[in-house]
């Protein structure tokens, strides 16, 4: 299978190691120096392509995966106000992945998220908080990862019913306190208190590697395919 990668930095690097380890042919990689190269006739190589860049160039860079009849495999985090309009554009048979997180371990750490919101639903008197950790290059906070696991749980906790980016008193809201530190691949943790105990659930990436062999897994799911896809569709979750 032929990829285009589009964000060639630290991640791209690793989403080309991967890929070549599985026999596939990377015949695209764009990257801060060679941006000019991003073009329709160039994409057009590609059978699918690998969208980890910035916030700002993640949506222009789909939408021209999608004039060029591409699938494309998203893991950049940051733009989702437009991911809707996205969505309908798969209907007219263009091809989507995406995902905050592409580690299968996470993708599992989400469901178990959920499932303890549940368990926790009906002990009110538990203040539920989040805090993540990622490098000091990532641009977005919160994490895409950590917005998903915010869902999870106000999907699940009926007390709760929205997030907000600082630590924060009220039972209704979920707090989630964001942290930049360098070489943190990325951490999150969920806890639940009260003035008894503490209950906590927590997932720790050692390095890049899980994120990229989940990318190229979902760009070879992704092969032939139009429609809107996410990891509990490549893992059976």
């Amino acid at each position: 299978m032929k990829i285009a990668i589009l964000g060639y930095g630290k991640m791209g690097k690793e989403i080309e190691k991967i890929a070549l380890s599985r026999g596939n042919d990377v015949v695209l990689k764009i990257g801060e120096d060679n941006l000019s190269d991003l073009t329709k006739e160039n994409l057009s190589l590609a059978d699918v392509a690998i969208e980890f860049s910035t916030p700002n160039t993640a949506y222009d860079n789909i939408q021209l995966c999608f004039e060029s009849n591409v699938p494309v495999v998203v893991g950049t985090t940051g733009w989702l106000d437009k991911i809707d309009y996205c969505i309908q554009q798969t209907e007219a048979g263009k091809g989507l992945f995406y995902a905050s997180n592409f580690s299968v371990g996470v993708n599992v750490f989400f469901e178990i998220n959920k499932k303890l919101a549940s368990l926790m639903a009906p002990y009110k008197e538990y203040k539920v908080a989040m805090e993540e950790v990622h490098h000091t290059e990532k641009l977005d906070s919160p994490s895409g990862t950590a917005i998903t696991l915010a869902e999870g749980i106000i999907d699940n906790l009926p007390q709760v019913t929205n997030w907000v980016n600082e630590k924060t008193a009220s039972n209704g809201e979920l707090g989630i306190f964001s942290k930049r530190i360098e070489n943190v691949p990325g951490t999150h943790i969920v806890t639940y208190e009260n003035d008894i105990d503490e209950i906590y659930i927590k997932h720790t990436a050692h390095n890049r590697k899980g994120f990229a062999l989940g990318a190229v897994l979902a760009a070879e799911f992704m092969y032939k395919k139009s429609g809107f896809f996410g990891m509990s569709d490549l893992l059976g979750l």
